[in-house]
Parts: C-alpha cells; structure tokens; sequence
C-alpha cells in the first residue's frame, strides 16, 4: 500500500514538474525570460500552489537553466553521434556533412511528427537577452557537438581567411536561430499543406543556406579614395 502511495506520490510530483516545464518554456518563447513572472507560469501550469515553481526548482533562473540543459543535452548527443559516424566515413566528411551535423540535430527537440514546439524561439531570444545565462546553462560539455562542428568546418575550410570565417559562423549561429524559431512559430499554428515549412526539401534548403553564407566569395569593398 504505501509503495503505491509512493508511486503515485512520484508521478504526481513529474507530472506537475513537466507542467511547469512545458508552460515556462512556452511562455518564455513568447515573451521572454524578463516578460514573464513565477505566478503567470505557475497559473499557466494549471498548478495550485503558488509557491510549486520554487518549491521544485528553487527559482525561475533555475528553472531556465534546467530548460536549457535538458534540450541542449538531446541536441548534443545528436551532433556527436553523427560527427562519430562521419570520422569513420570513407573518404572522410564533406563540407556539406559537416554542415548537416550542425544544422540538422537543432530540429529534434519539440513534437516528433511535425517539428512543434518551443524550444528553439525560447533558446533564441534568450541568447540574445541574456547571453551568461544561455552559456552557464550549457555548462559540462552540453555544448560539446557544436564545437566540434565548428573545428570540422575550420578543418574542411583550410585556406580561407580566419576571421572571415569566424564572421561567417557567427553568422550561422544568428541566421539558423531564426530560421528555426521561424519554422517553431509557423508550425505551432498548423499551416496547411502548402506551406513553406511543410514543403519536404524545406528543411534540406536550411542546410544548404547556411552552407552558402559559410562558402559565399568574401566581399570586394570599394576604395573611399577611389
């Protein structure tokens, strides 16, 4: 008896964890870390207790790091295991897997079936808003994967300019936050068929985008003098 009295005890207590989870995050991507309060994500969690955000993460900055982590850690473990896969491919990886390894594990986190969700829009305002904290979320090798996608296209791109470069993938970072947050945003509305984001090469397209900002002529600026 008490066992199951323990078990459910349990169930409730990650049943009402993943209902602030899921609220926080969604409320987050919307309107941001600093836009939301502990008593709108708790109401929007169907939770009672006001105090239930603190009692189970200790503080709403808490709490957004462990929302950080938790998809960070899923989209990490993607990116390695197939740059593990690539480093035993014949002939080794081309710019373009290269590409795809960090591109393409950004896609997982949120609904399976079609790519739903709030992660991405939440993790990229944040970024913006409140870099430290984004960064101090991917503590412990959270941010392991990226990394060393970013050392395989240093590696495939052997003469071009090193600050050129640096700028390019920075320029990656910013553009694939949006184009993900633009797709999280469109398919929570449930967009018909016809879409952009429902078209089956749409997600390819955003592999191949960010391969021409890497891969793109550097610029020719014009003399002021001349």
């Amino acid at each position: 008896m008490a066992e199951k009295q323990d078990h459910a005890s349990e169930t409730a207590r990650q049943g009402a964890r993943e209902a602030i989870k899921q609220a926080a995050r969604d409320l987050f991507a919307r309107h941001g870390v600093d836009g939301v309060t502990v008593r709108e994500i708790v109401a929007a969690s169907g939770q009672k207790n006001h105090g239930s955000l603190t009692y189970y993460f200790g503080s709403k900055e808490e709490l957004v790091r462990e929302l950080v982590a938790e998809g960070a850690r899923v989209i990490n473990e993607a990116r390695n295991a197939t740059l593990d896969r690539l480093e035993r491919k014949p002939g080794g990886p081309t710019l373009h897997d290269a590409m795809q390894a960090l591109v393409l594990p950004s896609f997982i986190p949120g609904d399976p079936n079609d790519g739903a969700g709030s992660y991405m829009r939440f993790i990229t305002l944040l970024s913006m808003t409140h870099r430290r904290l984004f960064m101090a979320s991917l503590a412990g090798d959270l941010n392991s994967g990226y990394l060393r996608c970013l050392d395989l296209l240093r590696r495939l791109t052997p003469g071009m300019d090193e600050r050129l470069r640096n700028r390019r993938l920075v320029f990656i970072e910013v553009s694939l936050g949006a184009m993900l947050s633009l797709r999280e945003t469109a398919l929570a509305g449930a967009p018909p068929p016809q879409h952009m984001w429902r078209d089956p090469h749409a997600v390819a397209d955003v592999v191949m985008a960010c391969l021409a900002i890497l891969t793109a002529p550097e610029p020719v600026v014009a003399d002021a003098a001349g």
